[in-house]
């Protein structure tokens, strides 16, 4: 089955979510110190983003009922106070919009806007298609300036069918070096994006012809370097170090926000991403879709700290055992050995 159609609509609502989001940032890291602090921002980021990819999603589809998994649901914009918020949101999304002029619309209301994010609220599941985002994934690379992205995914019957990674600080160059800054060093903005049985592909934001991109062929684990969270909070970087030198890695962690990860790796920038996240956590969907699919379409392998490939098909929660690990078909053997030893050494010394 083709989901030629599925995917077109998918770029064009997270290549549109992706502008909106950089406004919105660039605003922010000009201005004062201050309000670097206040969550705004990253709020009207947040739901414009969902708003929009809503929209776009229903006005291609307008004869099927939008079933939306994602992070967001419109509760703390219809309290006392939000009413500004809204309005900057409902004009952010209607700038976007024009800016583009694809849709002849007249300009939507607040109320529009509530209902486009509360599209959102689907559980997911085994049966039927599934549309799962995450509006911004990565909110404190979004507020740091640094890496987050805009991820779409599709799921039909429970399998992820495609899937779509707007990363618009990432640069179109590999950052193998670790050099995830390099943002002067070139064109900047990625969109990566996969169909089942197709292959993966990224182009610049700016639309440039599609290149068709392919994991690391790396074997030997001393050759290869891997990726982890930025952020010590999501992932337990200390059991990430003891694995890395078990598998004999020399080259320090990239540590990047949110699923550009699983972007980078999709085109050979790293050859393992390991996340771990702390006890008590449970990963959601729209965390992995996207990237799930974009990197299995380049030839990579993602399985949890069992050896057990993902399962997006039980509502809005995946139950993975311990964590995820991503790498190629080669490197996953010795990925998991080296994984499970560092389980049982850790359990050993409490």
């Amino acid at each position: 089955m083709s989901y030629d159609r599925e995917l077109v609509a998918a770029k064009k609502a997270a290549s549109l979510a992706a502008r909106l989001c950089q406004k919105v940032q660039k605003d922010l890291l000009q201005s004062d110190v201050q309000s670097k602090s206040d969550k705004s921002p990253v709020t009207v980021a947040d739901y414009g983003s969902q708003a929009l990819v809503s929209f776009v999603l229903q006005k291609e589809f307008p004869s099927e009922k939008l079933s939306l998994v994602a992070e967001e649901d419109s509760g703390d914009l219809c309290t006392d106070g939000a009413q500004e918020t809204l309005e900057r949101i409902t004009k952010l999304v209607n700038d976007t919009l024009a800016s583009d002029g694809s849709y002849s619309v007249s300009p939507l209301s607040t109320e529009d806007i509530l209902q486009a994010i509360d599209r959102g609220k689907s559980e997911g599941g085994s049966q039927g298609h599934h549309w799962v985002l995450d509006p911004i994934d990565g909110t404190k690379g979004f507020v740091r300036g640094d890496q987050y992205a805009i991820a779409l995914a599709l799921l039909d019957q429970g399998k992820v069918v495609l899937g779509v990674l707007a990363c618009p600080n990432l640069p179109i160059t590999s950052i193998s070096g670790g050099n995830q800054h390099a943002f002067n060093s070139g064109e900047v903005g990625c969109l990566f994006f996969a169909e089942v049985g197709g292959g993966t592909y990224m182009q610049s934001l700016n639309g440039s012809s599609p290149l068709k991109v392919q994991v690391t062929a790396v074997e030997n684990p001393e050759e290869a370097s891997f990726f982890e969270s930025y952020e010590a909070a999501h992932s337990m970087h200390d059991l990430s170090s003891l694995i890395a030198k078990k598998l004999g890695v020399k080259a320090p962690p990239v540590r990047i926000d949110s699923q550009a990860k699983y972007g980078a790796l999709s085109r050979g920038d790293g050859a393992i991403y390991m996340r771990f996240p702390h006890k008590g956590y449970r990963e959601k969907i729209w965390d992995h879709a996207a990237g799930y699919i974009v990197v299995t379409e380049a030839g990579g392998v993602v399985r949890d700290a069992a050896g057990i490939p993902l399962d997006f098909s039980r509502g809005k929660y995946l139950d993975v055992d311990t964590g995820i690990i991503v790498t190629n078909q080669k490197l996953m053997p010795l990925v998991l050995k080296a994984v499970r030893e560092s389980l049982e050494e850790k359990a050993s010394s409490l």
